[in-house]
């Protein structure tokens, strides 16, 4: 990965870990695909 690359990953878990909101609305849309997909 270039710098830029890790710099716009590492800003982005900052917004995440600064706002609650996002990570919770975030952690929701992960779950819900991972449940779609394990069933099919």
């Amino acid at each position: 990965m270039n710098k830029m690359a890790m710099t716009a990953v590492g800003l982005g878990a900052l917004y995440l870990m600064r706002n609650k909101q996002s990570r919770e609305k975030l952690m929701e849309q992960i779950s819900n695909l991972s449940g779609m997909n394990s069933n099919p």
